[in-house]
């Protein structure tokens, strides 16, 4: 004897293998999303082409710009060798110098509105925004530094030399940060305080 399959009242049919205590029909049943064992749906799993497309490899440090870093970094290591406050005062600035152009060697120089040529400080305030701080206190000092090289030796006192050899300082190991092409750049420690600059400096 062969058992048939009687349709319900609402006029669907039983599907076979379905569970007949849950009452549904199989098009509700089909429409259900996926789900485990313990009736949690399941960990989709991860994109890994979108996750590549996000990343991106970090550029090789420009030679010229490792070139300067260096210089920087021997430049730096020559004041402590000057025997008065205006050869550490002129050998620091030097260092920052280099030290700036090497950040320019890396970002690249912004291009030129005006005919008039540029000092590095106000490049480097245009091609990283990130170090503008850095790029006015030097530029602060560059009447000093001019007058330093001058042989005007009354700008500079030892007091003075000594700040600007600690910020020079500083301000190598930042550009080596941004040369070699890390993201997070400190926020200068003095940033907010007001540079103290000899009326003769200005």
């Amino acid at each position: 004897m062969t058992v048939g399959f009687v349709p319900r009242r609402d006029g669907t049919w039983p599907v076979p293998g379905r569970c007949a205590a849950t009452g549904g029909t199989s098009s509700a049943r089909d429409a259900a999303p996926h789900t485990t064992a313990a009736g949690v749906p399941p960990i989709p799993a991860a994109r890994t082409a979108r996750s590549s497309e996000s990343f991106e490899p970090r550029r090789p440090t420009p030679p010229e710009a490792a070139s300067l870093l260096t210089q920087a970094g021997h430049g730096l290591a020559e004041v402590g060798r000057e025997s008065t406050a205006v050869g550490r005062f002129v050998a620091a600035y030097a260092s920052a110098l280099r030290a700036g152009a090497a950040i320019l060697a890396a970002k690249g120089r912004p291009h030129r509105r005006a005919a008039k040529p540029q000092s590095t400080w106000t490049l480097l305030a245009e091609a990283a925004p990130e170090v503008r701080q850095w790029a006015e206190y030097f530029a602060a000092h560059s009447a000093t530094h001019a007058a330093a090289q001058a042989g005007i030796a009354r700008r500079v006192s030892a007091e003075s030399a000594e700040e600007l050899r600690r910020r020079t300082a500083d301000f190598v190991a930042l550009a080596a940060r941004v040369v070699h092409g890390h993201d997070a750049v400190p926020r200068p420690s003095w940033c907010g305080a007001r540079t103290r600059v000899r009326r003769g400096g200005r």
